[in-house]
């Protein structure tokens, strides 16, 4: 009966080498790529906080390793404060991070609680250079006006200086607002982003001082 002797293979080094050097080659890219940072950042839709600010809060300060460093997390970051509710981070390169933010912006100071409203209706004690309402605004009431603050032109709701619940019997859902200006305005919460157009309207009575009448029809009345 004849053995059949098996061969055994000999393995080159060269192989074994060249296989060595292409480990050590990609252990080395995935060295340089973790070691890459985050160089810019791109602040989109912020209002109350500066660029900078935000930066700090999604810990993005001192410009980490781009591949550690996940957008769900600098969302997250974002989102735990307070005036962020929301937060969207898209990273068109591997340096690159975009952030578009979404502020919960405080819209007036409520005298009655003295308490700073914000834009999803929680309440703080911080100070903003926002209107303040003077005086209790029924509950029913107190909502719709939130809304409708809520959907006028920021630059405008900082313009405000007071507000003043003031109805009377053609309509319960009337205000006077008096303007950082002097001037006074009424106003109807159906009525109440005609405010947005104020500085084009103030300019046709030439920096007169007097009542502006957004409630019903639109006519200033001159301060003798």
């Amino acid at each position: 009966m004849v053995r059949k002797v098996k061969k055994k293979r000999k393995i080159k080094v060269k192989n074994l080498l060249l296989l060595f050097l292409f480990v050590i080659a990609i252990l080395f890219a995935l060295a340089m790529l973790t070691d890459v940072k985050i160089n810019n950042i791109v602040v989109k839709n912020n209002e109350l906080y500066s660029d900078w600010e935000i930066i700090e809060i999604a810990e993005l300060d001192d410009y980490p390793s781009s591949l550690k460093t996940l957008s769900l997390s600098i969302e997250k970051k974002l989102e735990k404060n307070v005036y962020i509710k929301k937060a969207k981070v898209i990273r068109p390169s591997l340096t690159k991070v975009v952030i578009e933010v979404e502020e919960n912006l405080p819209l007036f100071y409520y005298l009655p609680k003295d308490k700073t409203i914000l834009t999803d209706e929680s309440e703080v004690d911080d100070n903003f250079p926002v209107p303040t309402v003077i005086n209790y605004v029924p509950d029913k009431i107190y909502s719709k006006l939130l809304k409708a603050i809520s959907e006028v032109d920021y630059n405008i709701v900082k313009r405000i200086s007071e507000i003043m619940y003031d109805p009377n019997e053609v309509d319960e859902g009337r205000f006077y607002l008096t303007m950082n200006d002097g001037n006074g305005v009424y106003l109807t919460l159906n009525k109440f982003t005609r405010i947005d157009n104020y500085l084009d309207i103030i300019k046709e009575f030439d920096n007169k001082k007097g009542i502006l009448y957004l409630d019903s029809g639109e006519y200033f009345e001159v301060k003798s």
